[in-house]
């Protein structure tokens, strides 16, 4: 279990903690497909074909391991590969990116996100930790973070100590001080316990945790079954 009364900030993760994130990239992929129809015609039916640009992909990743990190520029590269392999002006790559972000920061919030947004905002600082590109501002749900440390911004993802160091660090607390709360019982859960942090596992799906004997402290279905552990939660 969690211990409420050591608790002086939280640190959460953004996708798949508070929206699904796969629906949310298939319709920035396909408002990228659209806008290149329009404008890149010939770089649209490269991009159509799933194989070539998924070799293209893991091409750029390859290029660019030390950049793992940095999703925004990984994506931004992989298009930019397509429109000169296409032969479609390359500068067109930075509006096609922006077409792709806008529609990445377009998510369906989980049910369960904003009352645990709003009652935690309330009590605590709250840093989203994300290895992803999601910005809260743009999302809409930006009044409820205290700060925002991304894997892009600090240049290290989870599972990696520091990042979870970081977010401790943007809410000015101690990590043992720090609940972390997230979906990836790797990337959240291994990092944030080697970080000294009190965890909660969000499993939403009822996954098998196959990470050894350290466990999360708490393991949770959606997060109203988190926020019952203070006394005063209502749903």
């Amino acid at each position: 279990m969690i211990d409420i009364t050591r608790i002086k900030a939280i640190s959460l993760d953004l996708d798949d903690t508070l929206w699904p994130v796969w629906p949310t990239i298939a319709r920035a992929e396909a408002g990228l497909q659209a806008w290149l129809s329009d404008h890149a015609p010939s770089t649209a039916a490269l991009s159509a074909n799933l194989g070539l640009k998924q070799a293209v992909r893991a091409e750029i990743n390859a290029r660019h391991a030390d950049r793992a990190h940095d999703l925004s520029f990984l994506r931004l590269q992989s298009i930019r590969a397509l429109l000169l392999q296409a032969g479609d002006p390359v500068h067109l790559a930075e509006p096609a990116f922006e077409v792709f972000f806008a529609e990445r920061q377009r998510v369906d919030l989980f049910e369960d996100a904003l009352p645990a947004l709003a009652f935690w905002s309330q009590r605590y600082p709250v840093v989203a930790l994300s290895n992803g590109n999601a910005d809260v501002h743009r999302v809409g749900i930006g009044q409820h973070f205290h700060a925002s440390v991304s894997a892009q911004s600090l240049g290290v993802a989870k599972p990696d100590v520091r990042i979870f160091v970081a977010g401790a660090a943007a809410a000015g607390v101690r990590p043992d001080e720090v609940l972390h709360i997230g979906d990836d019982a790797h990337a959240d859960c291994v990092g944030a316990l080697a970080a000294g942090m009190q965890v909660a596992w969000l499993n939403r799906e009822g996954h098998e945790w196959r990470h050894g004997d350290v466990r999360p402290h708490l393991e949770v279905p959606d997060l109203h079954a988190l926020c019952a552990c203070w006394p005063d939660y209502r749903v």
